[in-house]
């Protein structure tokens, strides 16, 4: 059992923390301004930046029910076992693009219509969604064309593969924020609202999603609506 936690780093944690109560989203222990957790479907962590970890950075995060299973799961990824302050054992496996994934241990129960769905932008999706399914996430949606897929976690949240040719993507592949909206789009939208951050809906071709200003100053953040239009699409069993 495994549940997806995506982490935020922010100069500004006191309007994540707002924001992630207007989300829905509930703290199990008091925020700090250096640390905070937010549970939904999946675990949104708020993180002070850092000289390495700047405002808008996003790292992917596992929560695994059996760290040892975990570490046999992954066993021939590169993977590095780590011991991390007021964390303990912490997995490090790395991706052949760069990208980290950190698993620990601490599964928790879904709740609420809002999942994490942090975005792992790559070139070829093929060594993520293995690693991925090796920590006990399944596929839902893939792309006819390769180009997406969105994986499960039976915890709680998901991650959503999209792949980016070399030449459109300026910067090494990365892990990006972003949320799965199971509910009405149009009340949690008046809801974010009436919290004081502003909230469009905005009609995409494969449905619909809420684009809410960074208050880091960075690109829109996205809570997209469940994917219903499966044109170009399959639905995995």
């Amino acid at each position: 059992m495994t549940t997806v936690q995506q982490i935020r780093y922010t100069d500004h944690p006191e309007r994540w923390h707002a924001l992630a109560g207007a989300l829905g989203l509930t703290p199990p222990y008091r925020p700090t301004p250096e640390w905070a957790e937010f549970e939904g479907d999946g675990v949104l962590a708020i993180h002070r930046a850092t000289p390495d970890r700047p405002a808008g950075a996003v790292d992917l995060h596992v929560l695994a029910a059996d760290l040892d299973a975990a570490a046999e799961a992954v066993a021939a990824f590169d993977t590095a076992r780590e011991e991390m302050a007021d964390v303990g054992a912490v997995l490090r496996i790395a991706a052949v693009d760069g990208v980290a994934v950190t698993v620990s241990a601490g599964v928790r129960a879904p709740r609420g219509d809002l999942a994490m769905q942090p975005i792992w932008f790559a070139h070829d999706l093929d060594e993520p969604r293995r690693l991925l399914e090796a920590l006990g996430l399944r596929a839902q949606i893939v792309g006819d064309r390769g180009g997406w897929v969105d994986l499960a976690a039976p915890g709680g949240g998901a991650v959503g593969l999209h792949a980016v040719a070399t030449a459109d993507m300026a910067d090494a592949p990365s892990i990006g924020l972003s949320f799965l909206a199971a509910g009405d789009l149009d009340a949690l939208a008046r809801r974010v609202r009436a919290a004081g951050f502003d909230a469009a809906v905005i009609d995409e071709s494969y449905g619909r999603t809420i684009r809410i200003p960074d208050p880091d100053g960075g690109e829109e953040i996205w809570i997209n609506g469940v994917q219903d239009d499966l044109y170009g699409y399959d639905r995995e069993t």
